[in-house]
Order: structure tokens, then sequence, then C-alpha cells
């Protein structure tokens, strides 16, 4: 993650017209895509990762279990993919299920969003610049935990998690 990063800038209908920095397009509030990835394992449980103190947005804040932008050029699944792996150090053979599709607002931060469903038992290798921690939750503890405290969270998974769960 640096600031120099290069993604592409959306329309109203999610098309590409142009790129810039992701400075950039934070601060000017621009459209631009990411990825939302819920691990889940065998009983059920979802991973979530605590996001780094080093982020620029929402640090030490609970996550999705992978989230990343779309680098410039990059479609959906290939962010899903490579951010799996350089999140996590997952890999997994082709991009998980999708769940739906998120249109850009103000709680994702202006990002559309495709919300992918994958498989995993662990152990994961966390990329440190990117999560601080992270661990197995059962759904009830998730819900539980979202209703009492949502300030835990970024607003985007706040926002996953009631479309998803709701």
């Amino acid at each position: 993650m640096t600031k120099d990063e290069i993604f592409d800038v959306v329309d109203d209908e999610d098309k590409v017209f142009r790129q810039e920095t992701r400075q950039e397009i934070h601060r000017k509030k621009l459209k631009h895509r990411a990825i939302h990835v819920f691990i889940f394992n065998k009983k059920g449980q979802l991973f979530l990762q605590k996001r780094s103190l080093l982020k620029d947005n929402f640090p030490g804040l609970w996550d999705s279990s992978v989230a990343g932008h779309l680098d410039a050029g990059e479609d959906y699944d290939l962010a899903c993919l490579r951010e799996s792996k350089e999140e996590l150090n997952v890999t997994f053979e082709s991009p998980p299920g999708r769940l739906f599709k998120i249109d850009a607002c103000q709680e994702t931060g202006y990002e559309y969003i495709w919300v992918y469903r994958g498989l995993h038992e662990g152990p994961f290798s966390l990329n440190r610049k990117e999560i601080d921690c992270g661990k197995w939750y059962n759904i009830e503890e998730i819900r539980r935990w979202v209703e009492e405290t949502p300030m835990d969270f970024t607003r985007t998974f706040v926002l996953i998690w009631d479309l998803y769960h709701g």
C-alpha cells in the first residue's frame, strides 16, 4: 500500500474512464473499485482481520477476511485472488463465489465492491503491513459484536455484514 498506487476511476455505472493515484482518489472522493472476501471454515466460522495501525483508512478496526482495492486495469476476480494471496497468503485455484455487489456510496468510501465467499481452514500467514491480527468467529458472536459496538469495525464491513446477515 503506497500513496503512489494507481487505481481506475469509474463512473456511476462502474465503467472505467481514467486512472488516478490512491491519494487523489481518496482526497477527491472519486468512485473506484474494491473487493471483500468472507472466508469461512468447515465449522461455519468467519475469519476477521484487524487492520494494521499503519493503514491510512480505518487503522486498528476489524474488517472482512480480505479487503482491497483493484489496481488499474485489474478486474474484480483477479483482485480477489491477488488480495487473498497478499493479505493472508491464501491461493485459491479460482475466484471464490461472488455473493453480491454494492454500489459506490459514502459508506463504502466511494468504492464499488464485489463481496466474495471462500472456504479455507487456515492457518494464514498475515501480511503485517496490512493486518495486525486475525481470528475465527462464530456468526452469532459477530452479530452481537456488530450490534453492540459497531465502532470496532470499518463502516464498510458493517454495511456488508448488514446486507449479508440481515
